[in-house]
């Protein structure tokens, strides 16, 4: 990594030759400016007011202006020369603990590199004093024109340096709380404690950043001639909700996503809300008619069954004529029967009474 300053920490007697690298980058996308009627790019020039002609980089200087207007010329050289101490020296002021620096206080960040075999032992007596103590060093350095305040700390085995605002760049936030007394319940603060443990920890190095992957996307689009569809905005843009309700919608969807819980409330799944549907009005009849309306279905169901039912009855009514016949006719076969014997027997008794007769008059 290519350094932009080189200079020294001064740690009471104690110098480090250093270098200073940049340990952040930006990869945002870049546009540049065109005219929409043809296309072409727009540039800016750097034009003298005077003369109005064009002036090339090295033809450029610094100068201040003054309250009437008058410019002021300042060198590099001028500044060179000012009696500062922290001109090419990172001076190391005090030590303290990390939760004494306000987040808000934060601005670049830098990588302090040893500059030479030399710096390597103070170096690391330095890096090694910082982890023990579990405090940051708080430093004055100056870079690019302007007298700066920095926080040396550890990252890994390198001395990393956040250049920081001082107090007086940092603005009050006077009228950005909100208006008037909001009072918050315990059931609201349970559900988003509830929420907060629900999203737990994250991996830092598994975040990226999803716009500006969108922005590629868009681009190569365009740039194969493929048509680009809108997405579809979810931002409620300001929506007043239930919170409550939105609260236990939110720990729902977060227990869904880190892998579920089982189902929430009401035996619903997580993350998924319930279908309301409206209850649909009664005619406002009465009961009774509604009972009757039954009981006459009832009753045109009966009748419809009725003919099956006399169809029955008929049936049993020819079984039973047929099971009379029959009792009839073995009756009289009986009696016949019984004819024939009388008439047998009759005659037989006379044939006996003709046979006595003969053997008598014999």
């Amino acid at each position: 990594m290519r350094s932009i300053w080189n200079g020294a920490i001064s740690f009471g007697l104690v110098s480090i030759p250093i270098k200073l690298v940049n340990a952040t980058e930006n990869h945002s996308i870049h546009f540049r400016q065109i005219h929409l009627a043809d296309g072409g790019r727009i540039r800016y020039r750097k034009v003298c007011e005077l003369d109005e002609e064009e002036v090339q980089g090295d033809e450029i200087g610094k100068a201040y202006e003054d309250a009437d207007g008058t410019m002021i010329p300042i060198t590099d050289e001028d500044l060179a020369q000012l009696p500062l101490p922290t001109a090419k020296t990172i001076e190391i002021v005090a030590f303290v603990p990390a939760d004494q620096i306000d987040p808000l206080q934060m601005d670049a960040a830098y990588y302090l590199s040893a500059n030479g075999v030399p710096a390597a032992k103070p170096y690391t007596l330095l890096r090694e004093a910082l982890k023990r103590s579990n405090k940051v060093a708080v430093a004055k350095y100056a870079l690019r024109g302007r007298e700066r305040l920095g926080m040396l700390r550890v990252v890994d085995d390198v001395i990393a340096m956040h250049g920081l605002l001082w107090p007086d760049e940092i603005r009050a936030p006077e009228g950005v709380a909100p208006d008037g007394d909001v009072t918050v319940r315990d059931a609201e603060l349970d559900l988003a404690d509830a929420l907060m443990d629900t999203l737990g920890e994250v991996d830092l190095g598994s975040l990226h950043d999803d716009y500006r992957e969108a922005v590629e996307e868009l681009i190569a689009a365009k740039a194969s001639g493929e048509t680009v569809r809108p997405a579809e905005s979810g931002d409620d843009g300001g929506k007043v909700i239930d919170l409550i309700a939105a609260l236990e919608n939110s720990v729902r969807a977060a227990r869904k996503s880190r892998g579920g819980e089982g189902a929430g409330a009401e035996g619903q799944s997580d993350g998924e809300m319930a279908d309301v549907h409206p209850i649909k009005k009664t005619s406002g009849k009465p009961a009774g008619k509604s009972s009757a309306q039954t009981t006459k279905k009832s009753t045109t169901a009966a009748k419809k069954s009725a003919p099956e039912s006399t169809g029955a009855k008929n049936s049993m009514s020819t079984t039973k004529k047929a099971t009379g016949s029959r009792s009839t006719a073995k009756k009289t076969a009986k009696k016949t029967a019984a004819k024939k014997q009388t008439s047998s027997g009759g005659g037989t008794g006379t044939k006996k009474t003709a046979s006595s007769r003969k053997r008598a008059s014999a």
